[in-house]
């Protein structure tokens, strides 16, 4: 296998780097609830009554990431990303880290979106580093700034302010199959991750992998005082060659997020063909 197709894989399987594909703009089925209200239920599995209730919740609860305000975080396959969306100022910015010195490929990236541009700053370590190809064009170090129309669509690099969740939680509540109400603000249930590749926090491969497990999958999540969600947690079981693991989304600072900053002139250089065929 190439180090190219090692790298690929890292990152599809970490499913961090898909910012904006993930959460529709449509209401959430049902009308959108009101947290607090709904907040109140007590649910102890999908038949009984509160359970609708808790899940409306939930549902409610992705609501205010919409409005584009929040930071994030998210960990996961040995990988974690964390950042800001500050949609009033068309602004994001994200770092994710992709393996430790232990692993043979690492990735840290730093990428920076204000609309229209968008930037990106690439660090590579481990022993394999030497071996990707184009390394030595990448000007590691250097944020590089990226030709719009070669990104357009890439869930590696791009980022649709139209839809401003990179984990994508408002897909995933979308697919609770059971939730009850574990304390003040907590839940606990079963999620069918297998239509949740789009969300951005989960890999399709590794959904195919679950195969029937897809459709039950435990997660727990709790909101804040506002009834907005502010932690998810996906329990994915070990499948195959897969181990166990938790999938752990996070988002705070609603309404407080500050703008991202452009990187400075003097710490700017032009993409070349290569970074674009590394993430392509």
């Amino acid at each position: 296998m190439t180090v190219r197709r090692r790298l690929g894989a890292g990152l599809v399987a970490a499913a961090l780097f898909t910012p904006g594909l993930a959460a529709c703009n449509a209401e959430a089925p049902g009308g959108a609830a009101s947290p607090t209200a709904s907040a109140t239920a007590t649910a102890t599995g999908s038949a009984s009554p509160g359970s609708g209730d808790a899940k409306q919740a939930l549902l409610a609860s992705t609501a205010a990431i919409r409005d584009g305000n929040f930071r994030f975080s998210m960990t996961g396959a040995g990988s974690t990303a964390e950042g800001q969306v500050h949609e009033p100022s068309q602004s994001a910015r994200m770092k994710v880290s992709i393996g430790d010195a232990s692993s043979d490929l690492s990735m840290t990236l730093d990428v920076i979106h204000s609309r229209p541009d968008s930037w990106v700053k690439v660090d590579l370590g481990g022993r394999a580093a030497q071996s990707v190809p184009g390394q030595e064009a990448l000007n590691l170090g250097k944020y590089q700034h990226l030709d719009q129309t070669r990104i357009k669509g890439n869930r590696n690099l791009g980022f649709d302010f139209d839809r401003l969740d990179p984990a994508g939680s408002e897909v995933l509540t979308q697919g609770v199959t059971e939730v009850r109400r574990t304390g003040e603000g907590a839940y606990a249930g079963t999620i069918d991750v297998s239509k949740a590749a789009e969300a951005g926090s989960l890999d399709a491969t590794m959904i195919t992998a679950l195969g029937p497990q897809a459709k039950s999958v435990p997660f727990t999540a709790r909101v804040d005082a506002q009834g907005r969600l502010s932690e998810l947690v996906i329990q994915v079981p070990a499948a195959g060659q897969q181990k166990a693991q938790d999938v752990r989304i996070t988002y705070s600072d609603y309404g407080n997020a500050t703008a991202a900053q452009k990187p400075a002139p003097d710490q700017v250089v032009e993409a070349p063909a290569e970074l674009y065929n590394l993430f392509n």
